[in-house]
């Protein structure tokens, strides 16, 4: 049976800014949260200065000079999306200024003009896993309500100076890992209380909110949605303990959908406020904004994990703590591979939400090895994906609506978890180590020709 997808499916890949970009410093850039993460978001926090040691992002694979190439690539493989981010400190350096950045604006008008002569349709996200480390230092992050209106203030510039290149939008990265990386996901030193870090998730509703009002307003074409890390988690066993243990867990994280979709927090969220001793400052006015709900719903999927209530089950990961399902494999970074789980979380939020579906992050990660030819082997990536993408094609099927794809790190790019090279989703190898050390030449892996064939066909050639 063939799997075709239709014809207005947006294939693609995705990245981010500060996982691609490098030139950290360059044309006016301030200093963001990720610039003082040289060791990935669940590393130490150093403070910099210019002048600093350079590391390993601050070049990254140097997409801030090389993006037409790059793009040229992506074109060759038959994109007709990519997912990036604005560096919201190219625009506004320490985030409370009056005037944008005009050198930061250009790039992004340079950037969305070499996707456009490839037809290839932008998915912007506004703040991906980084903010202007001023905001942090003078303000206290999204713990300050002040914060809201210098995000706006961005997400209005962003949406004028680019209303005719850019129709997709997103607010959040994956907004839900504040609750696991509070320093990356709203400014907030790790260890901060929930009382603090649920009052700066509020704030950051409420500009995400404010962000789909200013979007709609400046461009109704244009469409917005919310981004969610999709963790699903199964009952580890029939127990009805277990059951609801991974109801509970779900809940954590589809609160933020919750939200944003339906505009107001779940009757759920009281109890867990309630019990937990948390009291936020909730005004009227933020809930008149919060009634300014996404468009659509887009969400990353890598894994799946189970839930129980026997805490001793649980086995520590690199970015969430998880309790591992016994019946699936997994890859070199311990993350359980699961494709029948993307048709499960796209059958689950589709009966939630009622809303479009965007998958813009799925891939794997792993050690590729340059053959002396200048070749890449990478067919365990070739296996994972089409595994992925035939049960994207099964939950459609199904009935769900699913605009398109973008694969995480089309090209090699630095890790978010732990900042390093080694690590690599993709179909384009960028020659350069954890050191630093490399070329940066680009060379296509053995799944960058599958991948263009997969497009191509619109699905046909998946197995």
């Amino acid at each position: 049976m063939a799997h075709l997808f239709p014809a207005d499916f947006l294939w693609g890949g995705a990245v981010a800014a500060n996982q691609v970009e490098g030139a950290y410093l360059a044309d006016g850039k301030g200093l963001s949260t990720s610039d003082l993460q040289q060791q990935g978001i669940f590393g130490p926090i150093v403070e910099r200065t210019p002048g600093d040691r350079e590391g390993i992002k601050d070049v990254a694979i140097d997409f801030y000079h090389r993006y037409p190439q790059d793009i040229a690539l992506f074109a060759e493989m038959g994109f007709k999306c990519l997912r990036t981010s604005i560096a919201w400190t190219r625009i506004f350096p320490n985030g409370d200024e009056e005037t944008p950045n005009e050198a930061g604006l250009a790039f992004y008008d340079r950037l969305f003009d070499e996707m456009k002569k490839y037809g290839i349709e932008p998915l912007i996200t506004l703040s991906h896993y980084e903010m202007p480390y001023a905001l942090v230092k003078n303000y206290g992050g999204w713990g300050n309500r002040k914060v809201i209106g210098f995000f706006e203030r961005y997400a209005r510039t962003v949406f004028t100076r680019y209303q005719h290149k850019v129709k997709h939008w997103l607010t959040f990265n994956e907004i839900n890992m504040s609750l696991h990386a509070p320093f990356t996901g709203v400014g907030l030193a790790e260890g901060s209380s929930k009382q603090d870090i649920y009052q700066a998730i509020h704030h950051q509703l409420v500009a995400s909110a404010l962000a789909v009002k200013a979007c709609h307003d400046i461009n109704p074409e244009a469409k917005i949605g919310n981004m969610l890390l999709g963790a699903i988690a199964y009952p580890l066993t029939s127990r009805p303990e277990d059951v609801f243990a991974a109801h509970q867990e779900n809940n954590h994280w589809l609160f933020f959908g919750d939200v944003q979709v339906r505009g107001y927090y779940p009757p759920y969220m009281h109890r867990y406020f309630r019990e937990s001793g948390i009291t936020l400052n909730i005004t009227e006015e933020d809930r008149q904004a919060l009634k300014s709900t996404v468009d659509f719903i887009s969400f990353s999927y890598y894994m799946s994990c189970c839930a129980t209530d026997d805490d001793s089950q649980k086995l520590k990961g690199n970015i969430l703590d998880m309790v591992p399902n016994p019946h699936l494999q997994a890859s070199e970074w311990g993350w359980q591979i699961d494709p029948l789980g993307m048709r499960y979380l796209l059958n689950f939020l589709s009966d939630r939400y009622q809303k479009p579906l965007f998958i813009v992050e799925n891939g794997l990660g792993a050690k590729d090895r340059l053959e002396a030819d200048g070749s890449i082997n990478d067919d365990y990536r070739i296996n994972y994906m089409n595994d992925h993408l035939v049960q994207i094609h099964e939950a459609m099927e199904d009935g769900v609506d699913v605009m398109g794809y973008t694969s995480w790190g089309p090209i090699d790019l630095v890790s978010a978890s732990k900042a390093e090279m080694a690590k690599r989703y993709g179909f384009i190898y960028v020659d350069r180590d954890d050191s630093g050390q490399g070329s940066l030449e680009r060379y296509r892996k053995k799944s960058f020709f599958w991948y263009q064939s997969v497009i191509n066909s619109q699905g046909g050639t998946l197995k």
